[in-house]
């Protein structure tokens, strides 16, 4: 019975290492440290809910073809989407701050929405990033201090927007925005730039 097996456009001699499942080679190639980003088998893409029973499935008579990715090079891509995101953030709280200033609290708002949804998104995909490298937040540092804890006082800054948007305390939250915010999107620059440097550097 014969079957076929490509990992990245060559094909695996899976009979000789002794391969029989769909899983053993998933397997094979997450101990190479590389990460599988697209499966077909016999030109179908499997149903990934079902991944117990894609991994049993037996290699015979099955054309399996598999596309891989180093997770170092995926991150840093990540981390330069990212680093844009924080520059579009970055401006978004200027303008908010200028529109709260004049009294144009309505807009403010508006540009402050865009600006939390950024400044999330950005902070999601710094923790994905790590998660995908398997890097340890604690062991990124940032200004002398793990990144963990930086996550855990972003948090809490945004909390304290919401109480100054909430209580329509407008004085307060430009304040916030004006400094506190200003602070934390260089920080958060500088994590970033601080996580491609660590993941640069991992083998």
């Amino acid at each position: 019975m014969s079957n076929s097996v490509t990992v990245d456009h060559q094909s695996m001699p899976v009979q000789e290492m002794g391969f029989e499942t769909v899983g053993q080679v998933l397997a094979h190639l997450q101990k190479d440290n590389r990460l599988v980003v697209h499966v077909l088998i016999d030109g179908r893409e499997p149903d990934l809910a079902e991944m117990g029973d894609l991994r049993r499935t037996p290699l015979r008579d099955h054309t399996l073809f598999v596309e891989t990715a180093d997770p170092r090079q995926l991150a840093g891509n990540v981390l330069k989407e990212v680093e844009e995101q924080l520059a579009e953030a970055d401006r978004l709280r200027a303008e908010a701050s200028e529109l709260i200033v004049k009294g144009q609290n309505q807009r403010a708002m508006e540009k402050l929405s865009g600006c939390f949804t950024t400044w999330q998104h950005a902070q999601e995909s710094v923790l994905k990033t790590a998660q995908l490298v398997r890097l340890d937040l604690q062991d990124v540092i940032v200004d002398g201090r793990p990144l963990s804890e930086m996550v855990g006082e972003f948090a809490g800054q945004l909390r304290s927007i919401k109480v100054a948007l909430e209580n329509r305390d407008f004085v307060g939250l430009n304040d916030i925005l004006t400094y506190e915010a200003a602070e934390t999107s260089d920080r958060w620059r500088r994590a970033v730039g601080e996580v491609g440097r660590v993941i640069g550097g991992l083998r």
